[in-house]
């Protein structure tokens, strides 16, 4: 062989070498014994490697019953103290941002599923997570994050050091008939319910826990009859923008937001402000716009999507599908289908480390959810999760 014919075969050597490293390693993965794979479910649930002990004994689970594996993973603390914390971190800011200090929001979160408190009453529980009297924290207050930023520092285990408490029972609470889960913690108030018109809450909320933005949920053909009078109906003076565009999101969110009708974040005080019998002000900015818009009396709300093309968002026929008040409009969205599908699509992206990609993995979401919906457990869900991602 020339000496030119051995460099090109060298180089040919060379250029297939790292693909076929990429094929072994891929092999190697598919035929994962348990050792692996139990590794692999305490890798991706717990964010750091096993223990020598534990890893022989999730090997023996994996064998007999990968589940129980997966919920062995979930007794180390950094399921609960980095995993959990980054699940829910980003639902809590406008930004989506991961980094933030640990709030009310996110340690409620995290004890919801510690404690397998039925996960569909995350938006409407009068409950709230604090750290232990034990642990000579700040007193958790309505007005500032001090309470959790010191547990934060002081590296609070949250798998035993988070108490829960309703909501109604601390210091300058609502009325247990305002408290509406996450809706009203202190964290999700200051991001969602300042300033503004309030649809913010309900437009983050249908981002982060149902999955679909308010363009995905767009709907011209439903009546506009409560779309306020701040929302003009001629935008830039055309007003084919409001008739093919605005509408399509305001006939939906506006009847629903009402529900927060009674609700701020007053910046001032750092605190919510609730206000029984008396729409806040900010519900009437800039009324001037279409005078003749819907102006809001009380919180009395309504899903008009339970009809149209947003049905498949799978209501509950349980339920009225109205109500006044935060609480209820809670109700109604948790226990929908959208929002049973996007828990578990987003615990599927949390473990296995990517989206659902083809009908195997869309086959195992729709298992996951109907099982999720039988107890609304999301640890069930991060083990079944983890399970079907361990030999990948």
């Amino acid at each position: 062989m020339s000496t030119r014919n051995r460099k090109s075969f060298t180089g040919a050597v060379l250029r297939i070498l790292p693909l076929a490293a990429i094929c072994i390693g891929m092999a190697s993965i598919a035929d994962a014994g348990p050792r692996e794979q139990a590794k692999r479910i305490h890798d991706r649930i717990a964010g750091v490697p096993p223990t020598e002990a534990v890893l022989s004994q999730m090997e023996a689970e994996v064998t007999a019953n990968p589940i129980t594996a997966a919920y062995t993973a979930m007794s180390n603390p950094n399921f609960y103290n980095v995993t959990l914390k980054n699940f829910a971190a980003p639902w809590t800011n406008r930004e989506s941002n991961v980094f933030v200090p640990l709030n009310d929001y996110i340690a409620t979160v995290v004890g919801m599923i510690r404690d397998d408190v039925p996960f569909n009453t995350l938006l409407s529980a009068d409950l709230l997570y604090v750290g232990a009297p034990s642990l000579g924290l700040p007193p958790y207050s309505m007005t500032n994050n001090d309470h959790y930023e010191q547990l934060e520092r002081n590296g609070l285990d949250m798998q035993t050091g988070l108490v829960a408490t309703a909501q109604s029972a601390v210091p300058g609470g609502l009325p247990p008939e305002a408290t509406a889960g996450i809706f009203t913690t202190r964290a999700a108030a200051e991001a969602f319910f300042v300033a503004g018109t309030n649809r913010a809450m309900f437009r983050f909320t249908m981002l982060n826990h149902m999955c679909n933005d308010m363009e995905q949920v767009h709907d011209t053909r439903l009546s506009p009859d409560r779309i306020r009078q701040d929302v003009s109906r001629s935008p830039g003076g055309d007003s084919r923008l409001f008739l093919n565009n605005c509408i399509g999101c305001h006939t939906g969110m506006d009847p629903m937001a009402q529900a927060f009708a009674y609700y701020n974040f007053n910046e001032a005080t750092g605190s919510i402000e609730y206000t029984p019998g008396t729409v806040q002000p900010k519900y009437f900015n800039n009324e001037d716009n279409f005078p003749f818009g819907f102006r809001t009396p009380d919180d009395s709300w309504e899903n008009y999507w339970r009809e149209g093309q947003n049905q498949f968002l799978g209501w509950d026929n349980a339920l009225p599908g109205s109500g006044n008040g935060a609480k209820s409009m809670g109700e109604e969205l948790a226990n929908s289908d959208a929002f049973a599908s996007c828990q578990v699509k987003k615990v599927f992206r949390a473990v296995c480390l990517r989206d659902p990609e083809d009908a195997a993995d869309r086959a195992q979401v729709s298992q996951m959810v109907t099982s999720f919906k039988t107890g609304y457990r999301m640890k069930q869900t991060f083990a079944e999760a983890a399970v079907y991602c361990m030999g990948q």
